[in-house]
């Protein structure tokens, strides 16, 4: 295998997914199975290489993740920000235009816990006068 490049860590709701940059030809592994076939929405996809994208570094790096817990949506976030800041530790002055465009943000947005007494986090039990 390549000598690895960079490597970053992201994460987003229970998801977290270490990213690691490899010299290559713009292939993307995630949990060793091609980006296609882990990722089926084109938009979703658009969504991830947004930090290569903005850097203009699409096709320049083999990005190979591990990702774990949470759902599609929430490991494609932390994929993005682990990419993001994988870029980040590769080159300092990437820094910069990713920040401003938000991809070094941790999106802290989590599942509230359900309150005891209650059958979830907000609902209450149905009130009766009698």
């Amino acid at each position: 295998m390549a000598k690895e490049i960079a490597a970053g860590t992201g994460r987003r709701k229970t998801a977290v997914a270490r990213v690691r940059l490899l010299p290559g030809d713009g292939k993307w592994l995630v949990n060793d199975v091609a980006i296609e076939n882990y990722v089926h929405s084109e938009a979703m996809r658009t969504y991830l290489g947004q930090p290569l994208a903005l850097t203009g570094l699409t096709g320049k790096f083999d990005v190979v993740v591990s990702a774990k817990g949470g759902g599609i949506s929430g490991q494609s976030g932390a994929i993005r920000h682990g990419l993001a800041r994988a870029l980040v530790a590769s080159d300092a002055n990437l820094r910069e235009v990713l920040k401003k465009a938000g991809c070094l943000t941790r999106d802290s947005r989590m599942k509230e816990r359900k309150k005891p007494g209650q059958p979830g986090a907000r609902k209450r039990f149905q009130f009766s006068k009698r």
